[in-house]
């Protein structure tokens, strides 16, 4: 019997030109969401797998897919692995200084 392998769904980035606040803002407004974020300031590229936050798997591709679609991350997969890097330049362009106001204060606020 040959076993039927999944596809994965393809991923979804918005143009520079296309972001929009409201979505941005908004994908930045849960605490695991923002975890990510941070992890991707420290660390501009990681595998899905393996960022500190504590939600099941399925939850966690959740979160990626409200980042990815708002346009605050970006993935790309690599045999069998998903990596995942923050769109700085992108977010930088369209929302300067957004992203490290909206951390910093975050920061000072945990």
């Amino acid at each position: 019997m040959v076993r039927s392998q999944r596809r994965r769904a393809s991923l979804v980035h918005p143009d520079t030109g296309e972001l929009d606040l409201l979505d941005v803002l908004h994908a930045l407004s849960d605490q695991t969401r923002m975890t990510i974020v941070r992890t991707l300031r420290a660390d501009p590229e990681r595998a899905c797998g393996t960022f500190p936050v504590d939600v099941a798997p399925s939850t966690l591709t959740h979160h990626f897919r409200i980042l990815r679609e708002a346009g605050v991350i970006r993935q790309r997969e690599e045999g069998n692995r998903r990596w995942t890097t923050l769109r700085t330049e992108d977010l930088e362009a369209r929302f300067p200084g957004l992203i490290d106001a909206v951390v910093t204060n975050y920061e000072r606020q945990s």
